[in-house]
């Protein structure tokens, strides 16, 4: 048999980057030296998620997961044990007293979304405290035109206000006091930064506001929008005071493995009320056949806390390296991190476009692709994305988008491996360097 040309040169990491995708040795070496410069914090991400495997383990453990539990249910899915066992399991991980977890809930949007028509009514208030939400929920509250008839939660009698977070990140607390009313009936928080330019929310800071709310107002429901957060830190967000909170299956919690679903996990009243939204009053939580994706779902939560950590290392060594080639970068470097989302203020359309295909050329799938900014439901400006998924629209597989508005920040996340999260990092380099964009 002939020994192939690859093993006879001996090729090694960065000759295989130079002759296979086009990366010049000074972009290698430059990441390169950005990742030693923050190996201690990186260290760190690996420390978190060991206590999170060992907590979903337990989790695992204490529900009595068994092979069992991995069959398939259909039709209306009575006595899905393997169903039960999941919530039972996430409910456990999340410090919550019930969690609803379907496959059945298509996004990080569905979800929110049962949560606001399943806790508020007519002539409730909805107050959110850290400004204006995602673009994909203004639409769901009626914030955004041309989506009147649609049915969104104004059109159902129910009010809205919003409190901007200071210049530095921080709650107004005392607008957010003052803005409290006898109806309010839920607080909203957005962990995340969504499409704005700050840090996502720490969980301190969120218990604080928590305990002050509550002595305005002891019954309003505290939900957070905990997209992105999981696994982030030691707690989650009903662990410190918050009632609810909802997320996506094909972010951090998925573990790259969830082919879709979502989430609710909190107080059990408050999610009964949003399995009633999900399926209908009086049937709740009972049905719903999970056509055996339920072992899938439970080995992305088990890979889950390693592949966030993946994520928090791309993200922060994308940080390191763009910072110290002038660019804005958010959060900073030594910032917290609450989030897996790397915020850079990449200053032009062009800058922005070359970003997000070179993101898109390092993708396993569809890395042929080149990304064009496009009007997308539910989006005020055209928004380009790169998403060279095994799961179409996974944020937790390397991926970055960006409204086409000015400054132009471009929003990275996500990376199932480190190598991978590294690859497009180098290759967004070399692509920027290229064009003469920056300067190593």
């Amino acid at each position: 048999m002939k020994v192939s040309n690859f093993l006879n040169e001996k090729k090694d990491i960065k000759g295989y980057l130079k002759e296979e995708f086009d990366i010049s040795e000074s972009v290698i070496d430059f990441v390169k030296k950005k990742e030693i410069e923050i190996s201690e914090q990186l260290k760190k991400r690996d420390d978190l998620s060991e206590l999170h495997q060992y907590r979903v383990i337990k989790a695992m453990q204490r529900a009595g997961l068994g092979d069992r539990h991995f069959g398939v249910s259909t039709g209306y899915g009575y006595d899905d044990a393997g169903r039960e066992v999941v919530e039972a399991i996430y409910a456990d991980v999340f410090g919550a007293e019930e969690a609803l977890v379907r496959p059945h809930i298509s996004s990080g949007t569905h979800a929110i979304s049962l949560a606001l028509y399943g806790v508020l009514r007519p002539g409730d208030h909805l107050l959110a405290i850290t400004g204006a939400p995602y673009d994909t929920i203004r639409t769901v509250i009626g914030l955004e035109k041309g989506y009147e008839g649609h049915g969104t939660i104004k059109e159902f009698g129910i009010t809205y206000d919003q409190v901007e977070l200071r210049g530095d990140g921080s709650f107004d607390e005392k607008a957010i006091l003052s803005a409290i009313k006898q109806n309010t009936k839920m607080i909203y928080l957005q962990r995340s930064t969504g499409y704005s330019w700050r840090s996502a929310l720490t969980l301190d800071a969120m218990a604080e506001i928590i305990v002050k709310i509550r002595k305005i107002k002891a019954d309003v429901v505290v939900f957070v929008d905990n997209c992105y957060g999981e696994f982030m830190d030691n707690l989650e967000p009903v662990q410190i005071g918050a009632d609810l909170m909802a997320g996506s299956l094909i972010k951090n919690p998925g573990g790259g493995l969830a082919p879709t679903g979502g989430y609710v996990a909190g107080r059990a009243d408050l999610v009964h009320l949003a399995a009633c939204r999900l399926a209908a009053p009086g049937v709740a939580r009972e049905t719903g056949a999970t056509l055996g994706i339920n072992r899938t779902l439970l080995q992305g939560l088990f890979l889950a806390p390693t592949v966030v950590a993946q994520a928090i290392k791309s993200a922060m060594l994308l940080a390191v390296c763009y910072k110290s080639l002038g660019f804005a970068v958010c959060p900073e470097i030594s910032d917290y991190r609450s989030d897996i989302i790397q915020s850079i203020c990449l200053k032009t359309a062009d800058g922005v476009k070359t970003f997000c295909r070179a993101i898109q050329e390092a993708a396993p799938v569809d890395s042929q692709a080149i990304p064009e900014p496009w009007a997308m439901p539910g989006y005020a400006d055209p928004v380009i994305m790169a998403a060279g998924a095994f799961i179409q629209g996974s944020s937790i597989e390397l991926s970055a988008d960006a409204p086409m508005r000015e400054p132009y920040y471009v929003y990275f996340q996500g990376g199932l491996t480190h190598f991978h999260g590294k690859l497009g990092i180098m290759l967004s380099l070399q692509r920027l360097l290229d064009k003469n964009m920056i300067t190593l």
